[in-house]
């Protein structure tokens, strides 16, 4: 007889197994299958397996972590120093300064440069202007290679249409006969430069750290003759209105009998300066004017100004390409320079890649008109530059040495459209900052505004 049913879970399938029991002797029997219980000792160590694999792949990915973590700082120091790193770059970048080219904008170029050598191959007709034809014409050839493929770097291209630009400026603008018409040019390089002959402070002050100075630099000047001139930035040490002339030497040095003039009603009136860039040639002041790419001529007798644009694409001023090397000289992007040629500027433009860029000057009396006539791209990163100054048409460049000393170690001939970047003519200075330099044809001096200092140095050659 059935007495009773228990119910015992089977460990196989997780259900509850019914046996049947009988009453047996006082007591209830049943018969069980043990085996459905048997420890299940293969699937036991394939799921140990499985543990100590998962916990061998769980140490290796902690130690993976740790090692992560530990590393982390210095990863994220080394990609903050690069990004440091870049940084100038990226501003370069964002400034356009490196944009590449467009093959449109390169063949216009080009164009013009053809244009302007077969103009000056049709006046000349010498050994230079034909090879500047056949050197125009391998550049067309490969420009119109460019067009059908990319096998040709653009840089280089860029770069050879720089070269002809200037060479065509240069037999445009320097005659035959450019050596023996100077009868007050010199043949080479400076090859020397003394120490200071003199050494005074601004008749303004030394708390007027920038700003110009010089003596009369045109050769053939009549009522300005003698005189010495003084022009310090007053407002911030950034722009000024203001011109301190003195008829003699020996009144600059005493700073007695001087006579004021002022160019411009405010600081910050159009025809005001901005930077350490002035020059008194002949009967007036030519500087650059405030907040623009133009330069001014201020007419000592007249009391009025004439201005020009300079050329080139994206010209820098209010502070864009100042001269810096060491310490930047704030707003200082335009210089305007005289030498025994005449007037320049030396600036830099965007088109240039923030390269120097020189440019003459040219004042129509008859039609009073201030003109550029040519125009030279350099090579010499302007904010590479601690100062710069002409020579005979040769732009010279100087860099910081250390707080007593500044070095002439680059020279640009506007008559080769050659540089020399090896040169090491020392300057000696009195203090750190070198507000403005320039060179007169006179007397082959240099002057150099040394925060508050005025400074003058012989040439020799």
């Amino acid at each position: 007889m059935l007495l009773l049913l228990l119910l015992l879970l089977s460990p196989g399938d997780g259900q509850a197994q019914r046996v049947s029991g009988v009453r047996k002797n006082g007591t209830c029997a049943c018969e069980v299958n043990s085996t459905l219980w048997s420890f299940p000792a293969v699937k036991y160590e394939a799921v140990l397996q499985q543990v100590e694999s998962c916990g061998g792949s769980l140490n290796t990915l902690q130690e993976q972590v740790k090692l992560s973590s530990e590393r982390l700082p210095q990863m994220q120091a080394l990609v903050t120093n690069i990004t440091a790193q870049l940084e100038p770059h990226q501003y370069l970048h964002n400034q356009g300064l490196y944009t590449a080219l467009s093959l449109r904008h390169l063949g216009e170029e080009l164009s013009q440069v053809e244009t302007d050598i077969g103009a000056v191959h049709r006046q000349l007709n010498n050994g230079q202007t034909r090879k500047l034809s056949k050197e125009v014409g391998k550049l067309r050839t490969d420009v119109d290679k460019m067009q059908m493929s990319d096998t040709i770097n653009m840089k280089t291209v860029k770069e050879k249409l720089r070269y002809l630009k200037n060479s065509v400026e240069s037999c445009k603008t320097i005659p035959k006969d450019f050596r023996g018409k100077g009868r007050y040019c010199l043949k080479g390089l400076i090859t020397n430069i003394s120490d200071p002959v003199m050494t005074k402070v601004s008749p303004h002050g030394k708390s007027y750290i920038s700003g110009s100075w010089g003596k009369q630099a045109q050769m053939d000047s009549e009522g300005q003759k003698n005189s010495y001139w003084v022009q310090p930035l007053l407002d911030s040490h950034v722009r000024g209105n203001t011109l301190r002339v003195y008829q003699t030497y020996e009144d600059f040095m005493a700073s007695a009998n001087h006579r004021d003039y002022t160019f411009a009603p405010s600081y910050s009136h159009a025809n005001s300066i901005e930077g350490p860039s002035a020059v008194l040639y002949g009967e007036a002041l030519y500087y650059h004017c405030y907040r623009s790419a133009d330069i001014c001529r201020y007419d000592l007798n007249s009391n009025t100004v004439k201005r020009v644009t300079l050329p080139g694409t994206g010209v820098g001023f209010n502070n864009k390409f100042p001269y810096c090397y060491y310490d930047c000289r704030a707003n200082s992007d335009v210089d305007v320079e005289a030498d025994e040629t005449g007037l320049w500027a030396l600036y830099a433009t965007v088109g240039n890649h923030g390269n120097m860029v020189v440019s003459q000057l040219v004042w129509d009396s008859g039609a009073e008109m201030l003109n550029v006539s040519q125009t030279w791209e350099t090579r010499l990163f302007k904010k590479a530059v601690s100062n710069a100054f002409m020579v005979c048409g040769v732009l010279y460049a100087t860099r910081y040495v250390d707080e007593y000393h500044e070095e002439v170690f680059y020279a640009f001939d506007t008559a080769t459209g050659k540089e020399d970047n090896s040169l090491a003519l020392p300057l000696e200075k009195v203090a750190k900052g070198v507000a403005s330099l320039s060179y007169n044809p006179t007397n082959k001096q240099i002057y150099m505004y040394n925060d508050g200092y005025l400074l003058a140095y012989q040439a020799h050659f």
